[in-house]
């Protein structure tokens, strides 16, 4: 499989990863548990680019972490691009995971959150952010107890 094989796959996995929490209330454990099942998929896959792509010859001369400099030498190559952006797809639908597992403990209904995951699919952090901001409004219109 070559890296644009690699990547139309895992973005194809992280898409059905989503489409599970997005029917989550049809069997909300069981489409959880599948969604991180996915995550841990791509996780793996994650961890086998990123040593693959560190460790091959002709890799990214120069790149490091610490400097914007050094990360985009880094990922300039598409062997170190690519677990990347498997990094993005992983994390987002673990907090993707964790939103659907809390939304009903929060009183967020499922047609709310939709939105809200499809902003943590597409932009990670922002997402997350629109949830924690609609789980403390929904906190805040629910009655105080006397």
């Amino acid at each position: 499989m070559n890296l644009e094989q690699i990547f139309s796959a895992m973005s194809l996995l992280a898409v059905v990863g989503w489409l599970c929490l997005v029917f989550a209330p049809l069997r909300r454990p069981m489409l959880i548990a599948a969604a991180r099942v996915v995550a841990s998929v791509l996780a793996l896959a994650y961890v086998i680019l990123i040593v693959r792509g560190l460790t091959a010859p002709g890799g990214p001369e120069g790149g490091g972490f610490d400097s914007l400099a050094k990360v985009m030498i880094l990922l300039s190559a598409p062997a170190t691009m690519l677990p990347a952006w498997i990094h993005y797809l992983c994390f987002d639908l673990w907090v993707g995971t964790w939103e659907a597992e809390d939304a009903p403990k929060a009183g967020v209904p499922h047609w709310l959150l939709i939105p809200v995951m499809f902003a943590t699919f597409m932009y990670g952090p922002a997402g997350l952010l629109a949830y924690l901001v609609v789980r403390v409004a929904i906190s805040q219109m629910k009655p105080k107890a006397a």
